[in-house]
């Protein structure tokens, strides 16, 4: 914990933790003494943790309420921890879709682009500088694996993580000179909201993990980067679909979920 401690600590920065991955984050960041800075949507959700991560692990936490389907939340999120020495950034806030993508209403799909991407490229931006100075420190991107190839029937949010997947490897290879660690973290399936806001019922997925699970995982490989899919199950089953002919892999992808 004190090597993790002196090399992405004392403050590190979590989008989307208000719950799932996101709140799994900030609670095992919090357990292992990094001070953190919690930014998501829900202000109540936040004082509640931030209450939960004080009590429990004595650290200090900042809680920044900012909606990142605003073009000026980065910015406001930057200015609010221009003061802090921020050893690591966790850009996990996210959301998709699925469906037919013609069905798929244009404001959302513009507010996920938002979310996913902007949100994500803008505060890597902003603290890549300080970073690098520092000549330590992480940046975890919250992919899917979704972003290694193209989805069917979840065509804008795959897309998004696509852009996430190619954000992260290149940043990786830009920022180990600096001794500055980049991680692009592919989930599979996890039982947080996200299933359920898309109407699916998470009984029904294979191999579920929890998100606990996933972000103990992301933090354990932080120097392991370009990337990192925590299940085996997921890691098998990506690696026998990207060695296929892409466009065998697409058709069979878009017959099983089509169904």
């Amino acid at each position: 914990m004190d090597d993790f401690l002196r090399r992405y600590g004392p403050v590190a920065v979590v989008t989307g933790a208000s719950s799932g991955i996101g709140r799994s984050f900030a609670t095992e960041l919090a357990g292992r003494g990094l001070d953190v800075v919690l930014v998501a949507r829900r202000l109540d959700r936040l004082k509640e943790l931030a209450e939960t991560l004080r009590a429990a692990h004595g650290v200090e936490v900042t809680v920044v309420s900012a909606d990142l389907a605003d073009a000026a939340a980065p910015g406001e999120i930057l200015d609010a921890v221009a003061g802090l020495d921020v050893g690591l950034l966790v850009s996990n806030a996210g959301f998709g879709v699925k469906g037919p993508f013609e069905d798929g209403d244009s404001a959302t799909l513009s507010s996920m682009l938002m979310v996913n991407c902007q949100a994500p490229t803008q505060l890597a931006h902003g603290l890549a500088p300080r970073l690098k100075r520092r000549g330590r420190g992480g940046v975890i991107f919250t992919s899917s694996v979704e972003g290694l190839i193209g989805c069917p029937y979840s065509a804008g949010y795959s897309a998004t993580k696509a852009y996430v997947v190619a954000l992260g490897e290149a940043l990786w290879a830009e920022f180990a000179p600096s001794g500055v660690d980049v991680l692009t973290l592919c989930p599979g399936a996890t039982d947080t909201e996200a299933p359920r806001n898309q109407g699916i019922d998470p009984a029904t997925l294979h191999d579920l993990m929890s998100p606990d699970d996933v972000a103990r995982a992301a933090l354990d490989n932080l120097e392991n980067g370009p990337t990192h899919i925590p299940s085996a199950h997921y890691r098998g089953l990506f690696d026998t679909l990207l060695a296929m002919p892409r466009g065998e892999a697409l058709t069979a992808m878009a017959r099983q979920t089509g169904k």
